[in-house]
Formats: structure tokens, sequence, C-alpha cells
């Protein structure tokens, strides 16, 4: 059985003890019930990842020590931003979660014209938080020893005049025949970003402007797909393209 894993925003370094507190000490505790002597693992988003052994257990705080460190091969060689316009209920949380479990370097928030909803600036902070740590419970679920980051909504003309990477696509239903991803790639970029619209899609002048920046169109299928599941979908494309998934 695999360890459990706890992402923490302490420094972490062999033969160190640590404390862990709050909920992950909470769910080590009472839903796993660990014991002293109990191994677990840690990171912190810097690459490694730590077996800690449990000494101590406590009401609000476990003791642990650090083994050795470990450097699993489990983040993307590419850097991807992905720009993903909101969207309402839970279906963000669900693209913020799938998408780190894809590899995704970093996530973008976006506010373009068909948002037809504003997040009230007293709960700003709130909601950005959760979206990062929704992103901190997928890459403790799937493995990763990075975690990505989760930025302030933007409007998305101004992500996409300042964004600047390798290589660029923005997700539309055209009938332009270059439009299609072409698989695999000679090589791979260092970074890339990914923007994709809300479910109302976007307009021919975002669209105009991704383009006069540097992005190029991409479609995936015939299907209209929804604004949760395409970012899935052309992650996955793009690993493929990038070698990263075997096609």
């Amino acid at each position: 059985m695999r360890a459990p894993r706890f992402f923490t925003k302490q420094p972490l370094t062999s033969g160190a003890g640590i404390a862990l507190q709050g909920n992950a000490a909470q769910h080590l505790g009472r839903v796993l019930r660990a014991r002293v002597g109990d191994t677990v693992t840690l990171f912190n988003g810097d690459g490694r990842e730590f077996a800690a052994t449990i000494n101590e257990l406590g009401k609000r705080e476990i003791l642990l020590t650090l083994g050795e460190a470990s450097s699993p091969i489990t983040e993307s060689a590419v850097h991807t931003v992905l720009g993903l316009c909101l969207s309402k209920g839970d279906r963000f949380d669900w693209a913020v979660q799938k998408a780190t479990e894809l590899g995704v370097g970093s996530i973008a928030p976006l506010v373009s014209d068909q948002v037809d909803f504003s997040i009230p600036e007293n709960r700003l902070a709130k909601r950005v938080n959760h979206w990062q740590q929704v992103a901190i419970s997928a890459s403790e679920q799937c493995g990763r020893v990075k975690v990505p980051s989760v930025t302030s909504p933007v409007p998305l003309v101004n992500w996409v005049k300042t964004e600047a990477t390798a290589e660029k696509w923005v997700l539309h239903c055209t009938d332009v025949g270059d439009a299609e991803l072409p698989l695999p790639a000679s090589s791979s970029p260092s970074d890339a970003a990914l923007l994709i619209g809300p479910e109302g899609g976007l307009t021919n002048e975002e669209v105009a402007i991704a383009v006069e920046h540097g992005f190029s169109l991409l479609q995936l299928g015939p299907r209209i797909l929804r604004t949760e599941t395409a970012p899935v979908v052309a992650l996955t494309a793009l690993s493929i393209r990038w070698g990263e998934i075997p096609s």
C-alpha cells in the first residue's frame, strides 16, 4: 500500500524533525488512524519527496522524522500555463483538479466577454486560496512533487497580451484546415500556453486578439466540449504531441 502523501510549506531536510498540524494532522490521526512508527510521504514543491516516520501523535500535532529524499520523475518537461475562463459551480474546481493530474505548470483564471458572473472582491482571496488547495490535494493524490500555482483572475485580453511562452494555443471551433494539432512534435518546447474559453465560448474578437499575439488555433475533433472537459482533452493531446504519453 502506498504511503499517504502530504504537502507542506515547511523546509524539508533529511534527518530533521517536522511537525504537521491542521488538516494534515487531523486527516492522519482521525481519518487514516495512523500510529507511531507509520511512514508517510512529505513534499514541499521543490521537486523532491521525503519518507517521514511518525514519532508522536497528538490531537492537534503530529511529530515526524524525515528520511532520505528522492526525486521521482512525475513532472512534465514542458511548463504549461493553462489560461482557463471562469465557470460556475464546481466546474472550475474539477478543471483545476484534472489539469493538475495531467501535469499543468500553472493555472490562470480568466474573465472573458462571455463570463456572465463575477466574484465579489471581498471573497476573491478566499476563492483563489480554495482553488490552490484543490491543486495541492490533486498533487498529493497523483504523486506530483510540484504544485501548480493558481493566480488571481485577470481579464483574458490582458493575459493574452502578456503571456510569453514558446508555444501558444487557443482552443476554438473553426473550419480552418490547419487548426488540427500536428502529432507528434519534432521537439518539445520549454514552455507553452493553452487558452480555453468559458461556457459560451470565445468571441471572434478575443480569438483574433489571441492570434495577433502569437496563439495558434487548436481544434480537438468535431464535437463541442464543455469548459471543464476541454482542458483534459487538450492537455492530453499536448502530452501526446510532446511524447509524454505514447501515441
